[in-house]
């Protein structure tokens, strides 16, 4: 009978949990990678990483960092909710000529919590093509 009852005890806590799982945020990019291209010296390195909360609990964005100090990220202040979108907004310093090759992790609440995102693209000096 206690057999039984430790049982019954541990499937209803494991459905429980598995249930408890199924409430995440999760983040859906547009893409995971921003290629800059050829562009010139000096111009703008402000590009945007678009994502969406495909979870069904608010999404909240707690670090966003990058591979250098080249790279400046900007996260979302608030939390994200289910099914609105956000934006993930890096600045790249285009002053530095040569080849873009940076990566950008992103530390969130989501099922996925560790994402790494990627620029590439190069720098073109003035007067070259």
């Amino acid at each position: 009978m206690m057999k039984k009852a430790v049982l019954i005890v541990f499937v209803g806590l494991l459905g429980f949990s598995l249930t408890a799982q199924d409430k995440q945020a999760k983040i859906e990019f547009k893409s995971e990678t921003v290629d800059y291209g050829e562009i010139a010296k000096g111009s703008d390195g402000v590009r945007i990483f678009e994502f969406t909360n495909t979870g069904s609990v608010p999404l909240i964005i707690s670090k966003v960092s990058s591979s250098c100090g080249c790279t400046i990220p900007k996260k979302p202040e608030g939390p994200i909710m289910p099914g609105e979108t956000g934006e993930i907004q890096v600045k790249y310093d285009t002053k530095r000529v040569g080849p873009i090759r940076k990566a950008i992790t992103v530390i969130s609440n989501a099922d996925t919590p560790t994402k790494v995102l990627k620029i590439k693209g190069e720098v073109k000096a003035e007067g070259t093509k």
